[in-house]
């Protein structure tokens, strides 16, 4: 049932943005890039812009949404009886007020035995902090003072709207560079006739275009995972200053010790949210967060 939910939601959202996007198109009147004379390179940089930022932003105004529907987040009423509940919305809120964000973050919880927990939302005034019960049942108050800590410095940091701006960027760029490419080449290849009667390869064109995007989207895709991974130590770095070094140390040494307990079924977008992720070898490359061994010694040598 959970996999037929996140297939209405991928279709759902893909459908919004395109859209969305339509009518961005029409209301900036961007026409096609495509005349008989060539490319109208104002017209294909609109376009890719458009269609590179837009679905970024979209994403980004649904993640809470997305992020409740998907991992099942349930929001914490601050007047729940419930004290270990309770606790967590002080602890969090208490560390806004610390952190100067404008408006106390939603406090959510979702039933997952992987130690983990993530922050989300458009704005720092709309964001969602959301632990699993796995790791209110596994760390202590103070570890997980750290990871909230962690959590509260990326919204503070407004680490969701850059992210958002950069994986634009490299959409738009991806989107751009490979029709241009691919057009240089196709009119490279067209002979002199083809050049006369207006003919030319395009099957060639769109293959070659097809497979540029994605190799450049590969590339991009390193760029941003990079700085994912700077963010995280940004972030480590904040937690400490707001929830104390040792506890911070501490939250990150359990997380390494329950590194199996990650659930890498998770969505990317979702996973990329997470205190903790995993990537080795080549595909270090591409990881949304260094190695915890490296985020734990960069604090111990922290002054």
């Amino acid at each position: 049932m959970a996999w037929l939910k996140r297939i209405f939601l991928f279709m759902a959202v893909n459908m919004l943005v395109m859209v969305t996007i339509s009518i961005l198109l029409r209301v900036f009147n961007v026409g096609p890039y495509m005349t008989a004379y060539g490319l109208d390179y104002e017209s294909l940089a609109a376009f890719c812009l458009i269609w590179g930022m837009g679905g970024a932003f979209i994403s980004l105004a649904l993640s809470r949404i997305m992020a409740k529907w998907m991992m099942g987040v349930q929001v914490i009423d601050p007047n729940t009886p419930d004290s270990t509940l309770q606790g967590l919305v002080q602890t969090i809120h208490g560390l806004a007020s610390e952190a100067g964000l404008p408006k106390m973050p939603e406090v959510g919880i979702y039933d997952s035995p992987e130690v983990n927990a993530f922050a989300t939302g458009p704005t720092k005034s709309r964001a969602l902090v959301a632990v699993s019960t796995g790791l209110l049942e596994r760390m202590s108050r103070d570890e997980i003072r750290g990871v909230l800590g962690h959590e509260i410095t990326h919204v503070a940091n407004g680490d969701m709207v850059t992210m958002t701006l950069l994986q634009g960027v490299v959409n738009a760029f991806a989107m751009f560079l490979s029709r241009l490419i691919a057009f240089a080449v196709e009119q490279a290849m067209r002979g002199e006739r083809d050049r006369e009667r207006g003919g030319g390869s395009f099957f060639v064109r769109y293959i070659l275009q097809f497979v540029l995007e994605i190799v450049f989207m590969i590339l991009g895709s390193m760029v941003v995972a990079a700085f994912s991974r700077w963010r995280e130590y940004r972030a480590d770095a904040g937690g400490a200053r707001l929830a104390g070094r040792q506890n911070m140390i501490n939250a990150l040494e359990k997380l390494r010790r329950t590194y199996e307990l990650v659930d890498t079924g998770a969505q990317p977008a979702i996973q990329t949210l997470k205190i903790n992720g995993k990537g080795t070898g080549l595909l270090a490359l591409f990881a949304s967060h260094p190695p915890l061994t490296e985020r734990i010694a960069r604090l111990q040598q922290a002054s």
